[in-house]
């Protein structure tokens, strides 16, 4: 479906065209945040695809790794916030793989972690003629067969088999050989290809590659110019200045000694900014299970961190937080104020965004008539959407005389100007104490 932003009313396509701006000082469903993004560089599971992970999933079952194993470490930090991740594994390496006479057993997937396959084949007691063929993968049990023959072993979740003839028993034939594999630009290049048509809230790229930054942000801000809101979580980028753009500076250390650098504390920052709904701030949120930061930075260059748009953890009353919840965003202009740097207010104006473009899309477009009757309905629905977000603490001061909804100049077009006011989060504290 067609989107984005417009200057002058000549679009072609049928579709939803919105601007924001900062007011100058002369029933749609409010959406279900929490779903995020990540590339990994793994030593197993599938290659080049996107995988669809719950936070409550098995990860053994879904992706084959222990959710305990060193490998999941980004993983878990994103679930520490995050509903969903949407996972691309970014490396594609050498499958293991074994041999014993005429039967040969490969990997299911490229990646160390296909070395640690072993094959236990025994004669079956109960069953003469017959073979048990089980899969171990790190010393657990995965799989089970009673077979006769090689060409009756099926395939699991982590082995494949190939050949003709009779089996051998072994008390184990171990894969060998499996790469993780190198990772380079394109990798990243093709992963922001395959993830663009994924419904997603927040990306985050745990990397200090510049390059890959950069391309990064390009995708972000083309997104947006599409009219799709979503935003990108990269560690020490503040020169993106954008609203759809978080940098963080710094990271912690959690309780277990292992230590998150800038880099890896993107995928924590990546799922507290998806998870958080558009009513909430993330300002002074506790990072679980972080103990302290890895760098400490002074006041002055807090306030300086602050000012540049960077995401910075320090420590309040013996927890580690997120200082701020901002965006790299600070090029203001009369149009567009201070306030698009704070996150609880952009996720306000992308809901906005986002609720009435479906609104559009799903209810008029194509269907309702560009009358009077027409248009006013869209409005009433526009307002109530608008009034449901100041029911949850988003917005406030949601008037009608905000929402003018008009026939544009060809008969299909329309023009809407709607203004809102965003609520922020209580941060500051400005006091006067009198002692008499």
């Amino acid at each position: 479906m067609a989107g984005g932003t417009w200057t002058k009313e000549n679009k072609i396509r049928p579709g939803a065209y919105i601007n924001f701006g900062s007011k100058k000082n002369e029933q749609t469903p409010i959406g279900e945040r929490g779903i995020a993004t990540m590339p990994l560089v793994l030593p197993w599971g599938p290659e080049k695809e996107v995988i669809t992970i719950q936070a409550d999933d098995d990860l053994s079952k879904t992706l084959g790794i222990n959710i305990a194993d060193e490998s999941a470490l980004l993983i878990r930090e994103v679930f520490k916030k995050a509903k969903t991740l949407l996972l691309y594994r970014l490396n594609e390496g050498t499958r293991a793989t074994a041999t014993l006479d005429t039967l040969t057993c490969n990997a299911k997937y490229s990646g160390t972690k296909g070395n640690g396959i072993t094959l236990v084949i025994q004669n079956n007691i109960d069953n003469i003629g017959s073979f048990e063929v089980i899969t171990m993968f790190e010393g657990n049990k995965v799989d089970k067969q009673l077979v006769k023959n090689i060409e009756e072993l099926k395939p699991n979740n982590y082995v494949e088999f190939k050949g003709t003839g009779e089996l051998k028993a072994t008390a184990g034939l171990t894969l060998k050989g499996g790469e993780d594999g190198t990772v380079t630009n394109q990798s990243y290049t093709d992963y922001l290809a395959t993830i663009e048509p994924y419904e997603f809230h927040t990306i985050g790229i745990p990397t200090k590659d510049l390059s890959i930054k950069t391309v990064a942000t390009t995708f972000i801000k083309r997104l947006k110019e599409e009219g799709r809101q979503v935003q990108l979580v990269l560690e020490n980028y503040p020169e993106a200045d954008s609203e759809n753009v978080i940098s963080v500076k710094n990271g912690v250390i959690l309780n277990d000694g292992t230590i998150i650098k800038s880099d890896k504390a993107v995928a924590f920052v990546t799922g507290a900014t998806a998870g958080a709904s558009v009513n909430q701030s993330n300002t002074y949120l506790e990072y679980p299970g972080a103990i302290d930061v890895d760098v400490k930075y002074t006041d002055r260059e807090i306030q300086e961190a602050l000012l540049n748009g960077e995401i910075v953890f320090t420590i309040s009353n013996r927890r580690v937080v997120i200082e701020q919840d901002i965006n790299t965003f600070k090029s203001f202009t009369k149009d567009k104020g201070k306030d698009y740097r704070k996150n609880r207010v952009i996720r306000t104006l992308f809901e906005v965004n986002n609720g009435s473009r479906l609104l559009w899309e799903v209810n008029y477009i194509g269907k309702g008539d560009n009358s009077e009757d027409g248009r006013n309905l869209f409005k009433k629905d526009v307002i109530k959407f608008l009034e449901g977000l100041q029911g949850i603490g988003a917005l406030e001061n949601v008037v009608p005389e905000d929402v003018e909804i008009r026939k544009g100049n060809d008969k299909d077009s329309v023009l809407a100007r709607v203004g809102v006011q965003p609520i922020d989060a209580m941060e500051k504290l400005y006091m006067d104490v009198e002692v008499e």
